[in-house]
């Protein structure tokens, strides 16, 4: 077992267990018994004052004690404060007594008391990345690494930082021996283990949803404020209006991150000057927002939003739950577009892939890869690609890529020996292997076409960062967009934009709000905004001060 670092644990002096007191109950406990459950939700917050809690996982070699919590130290990790399923079984290892902090009291500490809210925060982050980095992970993927089924599993358990090891049947003797003892046919897979507790065999997004305790949100939730979208706009929406008081639900349709969160590394980030990944910075801002209280919901998507009795928003999800806001935020984004070549689906999350995360560049290693698109995306994915695969080929339509893309990022591609940048060219074809067996199915080369010709490169992953739509077609009509679907805000509307929309207050919109009241756009999914990540963060932590004013106009100056 690798040796944990020092701050994944803590011990109180006296003055913070008083403190920690105030929220909870000390209760006693027998040898053996069983505080907090692998898959229990909403959990205490449990610290020791006397005897030892001990942490076991099931993990691919079995049930392992990961460790034990001392008078003073406290058990769980982060899915202690996103109320996620646990991952591992908390029992009392030797008879005493134990602190339980409620999950609705836990929360009111981490907003009320700064000193031991950072505790908790910088020790259950530091907790979980421990267990990534780790060979005991209680959730283990199991399938073939051209399987959608795969792909999208680890996808979202990456975005959610599940720890989670993933294993090849045709290759990991492991796997066999993982399948001959849990009962699992190669019927089943691909699978999905959660510890002792749960086999989930092809599971679907939601079907991993429900599993990890993804979206606790229940049918008829109500809030100030609805956040609709998860990337950096959303979350510094959500960060800083639960901040200044107010209550927040937030969204995604994916997982936290949004578009951004599949940039490997920005370098031009103000205060990160060693660069960091867009997976990263989504990750810390999402604890961030939970930290406040915000009420996470990933995947949950919007699919309608209507005006409802006493100014009150009402927004409907796919699945049909109906939640409600005094305002809301549509940080939606922009996704990349799909390319208009023969094949695409077939290939996609078999060769061709949207975004050039860690697991992506595990898949494509000594292999060579094609980038399409020009933008500071494109840069970041080939650079960091081309550390494991053997080529990487930048192609973009315009003649100069300086015209889109940052300069330290065109100066890399330029070093790089492995990177090969091809103007004025794009894909004109995909090519694979030729059979109905979907399992057996690989992308074996791209035709590009350069000034009325072509050639072949046998590029075996096709990365695609070409141009933005923006997620808005669950929008009513009322709600103004340009010709491109972008949302317009503030000055963008015109007189005809607000007739049309029944604007009905004497005020003229706020410089991030639509047309109709309280109801805001930022980030990319807004007409007229700068695609960075920096101008997103900015526009979502400003629209809160509207916000709080647009509020105490229904409320009569309560916010």
């Amino acid at each position: 077992m690798s040796t944990p670092p020092a701050d994944v644990n803590y011990t109180f002096n006296d003055q913070e267990l008083d403190q920690l007191k105030a929220y909870g109950d000390v209760r006693a406990h027998e040898a053996g018994e069983v505080l907090v459950s692998e898959g229990e939700r909403e959990f205490d917050c449990l610290v020791t004052v006397s005897g030892e809690t001990h942490i076991h996982v099931t993990t691919a070699d079995g049930e392992k004690r990961l460790g034990w919590m001392e008078p003073g130290q406290f058990a769980g990790d982060l899915s202690s404060m996103t109320g996620h399923a646990s991952l591992a079984r908390i029992s009392m290892g030797v008879a005493g007594e134990v602190l339980h902090i409620p999950y609705d009291a836990f929360h009111r500490l981490l907003v009320e008391n700064s000193h031991l809210s950072d505790i908790f925060v910088r020790t259950f982050t530091a907790r979980r990345v421990f267990a990534s980095d780790t060979d005991h992970k209680a959730v283990i993927v199991i399938g073939t690494p051209y399987d959608r089924t795969v792909f999208a599993a680890r996808d979202l358990l990456h975005k959610h930082t599940v720890p989670h090891a993933w294993l090849d049947p045709d290759k990991d003797e492991l796997a066999c021996r993982i399948m001959e003892a849990r009962g699992i046919s190669t019927d089943d897979l691909p699978v999905v283990i959660r510890g002792s507790s749960r086999i989930l065999s092809k599971p679907s997004v939601s079907d991993l949803a429900e599993a990890f305790g993804l979206d606790l949100l229940p049918d008829g939730a109500a809030a100030d404020v609805i956040v609709v979208g998860a990337g950096p706009g959303g979350l510094a929406s959500s960060v800083y209006a639960a901040s200044e008081g107010l209550s927040v639900l937030t969204l995604d349709c994916d997982g936290p991150g949004g578009q951004a969160g599949t940039s490997s590394k920005i370098e031009n980030y103000l205060g990160f000057p060693t660069g960091v990944s867009g997976a990263e910075l989504a990750q810390r801002a999402a604890i961030q927002a939970q930290k406040f209280g915000v009420r996470m919901a990933a995947p949950a998507k919007a699919s309608n939003l209507e005006l409802c009795e006493n100014g009150i928003y009402c927004l409907t999800t796919e699945d049909g739950r109906r939640l409600s806001a005094r305002a809301v935020v549509i940080a939606s984004g922009a996704q990349y577009r799909r390319l208009p070549v023969a094949r695409l689906e077939e290939f996609e999350g078999r060769g061709i892939y949207y975004g050039a995360s860690p697991m992506e560049a595990q898949l494509c290693h000594g292999s060579k890869v094609a980038i399409v698109g020009a933008g500071n995306s494109a840069g970041q994915g080939a650079v960091f690609l081309s550390q494991t695969a053997e080529e990487v080929h930048v192609m973009y339509r315009r003649a100069d890529i300086r015209e889109t893309m940052s300069e330290y990022l065109v100066r890399r591609l330029e070093e790089m020996p492995n990177i090969y940048l091809h103007p004025e060219t794009e894909i004109s074809a995909l090519h694979g292997t030729d059979t109905d067996d979907l399992d057996n199915l690989r992308m074996t080369g791209v035709t590009v076409s350069c000034r009325d010709e072509e050639k072949r490169i046998d590029a075996t992953f096709a990365f695609l960062f070409v141009g933005a739509a923006p997620f808005t077609q669950w929008l009513p009509e009322g709600v103004r967009r340009d010709e491109k679907g972008f949302i317009k805000t503030g000055t963008a509307l015109e007189r005809l934009d607000l007739v049309r929309a029944g604007w009905d207050i004497e005020r003229l919109p706020t410089q991030y709000e639509t047309s109709w009241p309280r109801i805001y756009a930022v980030g990319d999914v807004r007409a007229g905004s700068v695609k960075r990540v920096a101008s997103a963060v900015g526009e979502g932590s400003v629209v809160v001060s509207d916000i709080h004013k647009a509020i105490s106009e229904i409320t009569g100056g309560e916010a």
